[in-house]
């Protein structure tokens, strides 16, 4: 079978990158007066913020999963199960560092902000998580497409069960990734099933892309399927509720935000894809291969990592609208000029890692041995 490489991916990590950049640094700064629900081009801004983070976990899943099912025809895969596992530790390792105040910890000020849980521990263990799926049924594509698929499904249905969480006995580092009580930004769940349902539609693609009309075919069902999810999602929910009595179904219809976020997550897959013959080697394909060192630099100039002293620290909820969108679009550019010119890409990040793992075993093994 011949694996096609999926160009519009990089695309839509790229706008995905660029809505998180303008999202994070209009919501820190700008004065909270001018939130006005009622207005239009807020109600634009709000929506793309939304979809943000979905369609960051959705093509994580996608990406990672396509790849693995990739070099598994090339007999390659526990190499790459191996590399993903070192992406997944990589992650939560940056997760948790981007969280340190070194100079707080030098005046004695020690508190659980680090053990925050963001985005990339939670993406970082949703690949650890995939992996597990993965080698469960790594010769059964099609059961393993099926468990994602149900998989992604419970993670947005039982949503309620979880929502006000507080796992007070439990120790941070590991409630934190189950309950908000804390202060975490995101948790595992339900976050990991947009990147089972990525997961899915990788199957998908890697089952079906080298077929002559699977392109139209898959464009139009992005479109259909996610207007299905973002219009009658909840009415499903609430049939399933009459049809079993069960109160679940009922709840997750009243506050039914994760599977219409999916559906728009397809939309915007399917904009994509239908112009990926425009995408290929443009600059926002680039831009969607340096992704982590684009979030840690922006982050670092926002947040304060390491130093405490970012933008937030100086100009936190002070801005007007019009400095807000002047700055975002700054901003945006100058991070990715940055990232492209004294940054390395996030092949390369990764690599140097491993090499340091490695450096490291050989010397302990060379001790041993002397």
């Amino acid at each position: 079978m011949k694996a096609n490489r999926l160009y519009f991916i990089d695309a839509v990590r790229a706008f995905a990158i660029l809505m998180m950049l303008q999202g994070h640094f209009i919501d820190t700064l700008i004065n909270p007066i001018y939130r006005d629900e009622t207005n239009t081009l807020y109600q634009v801004w709000s929506y793309f913020r939304g979809i943000t983070a979905p369609t960051f976990f959705t093509i994580s899943g996608l990406v990672f999963l396509y790849l693995l099912l990739r070099a598994k025809t090339k007999g390659e895969d526990y190499k790459r199960i191996r590399k993903g596992c070192y992406r997944g530790l990589l992650l939560i390792g940056i997760g948790y560092l981007l969280r340190v105040d070194v100079f707080g910890w030098f005046r004695g000020e020690f508190n659980s902000y680090v053990l925050v849980i963001d985005v990339l521990q939670c993406i970082g263990l949703s690949l650890l998580l995939l992996i597990g799926c993965y080698v469960l049924l790594r010769n059964h594509v099609r059961w393993l497409s099926l468990l994602l698929l149900i998989v992604g499904c419970l993670c947005f249905v039982t949503e309620p069960l979880y929502r006000t969480l507080d796992l007070k006995q439990v120790p941070l580092v590991f409630a934190n990734y189950m309950t908000k009580a804390n202060g975490s930004i995101f948790t595992i769940l339900p976050w990991f099933g947009f990147t089972a349902f990525g997961g899915f539609l990788a199957t998908v693609f890697f089952s079906h892309v080298h077929r002559s009309r699977f392109r139209i075919v898959t464009i139009l069902s992005f479109f259909v399927v996610g207007w299905l999810f973002i219009e009658y999602s909840s009415w499903g929910l609430m049939t399933l509720y009459h049809w079993t009595d069960i109160e679940l179904f009922k709840s997750a219809a009243y506050y039914n935000y994760l599977f219409t976020r999916f559906g728009n997550v397809l939309w915007l897959f399917g904009v994509f894809y239908a112009a990926e013959p425009f995408l290929k080697q443009s600059i926002i394909s680039k831009i969607g291969q340096k992704t982590l060192s684009i979030y840690v630099i922006h982050f670092i100039i926002i947040f304060g990592s390491f130093t405490g002293l970012g933008l937030k620290h100086f100009y936190a909820k002070s801005l007007t609208p019009a400095e807000a969108i002047i700055g975002a679009i700054g901003f945006m550019v100058i991070v990715c000029f940055i990232s492209f010119h004294y940054a390395k890409t996030n092949a390369f990040i990764y690599n140097g890692v491993r090499t340091i793992v490695r450096a490291i075993k050989n010397k302990k093994k060379h001790r041993v041995d002397n």
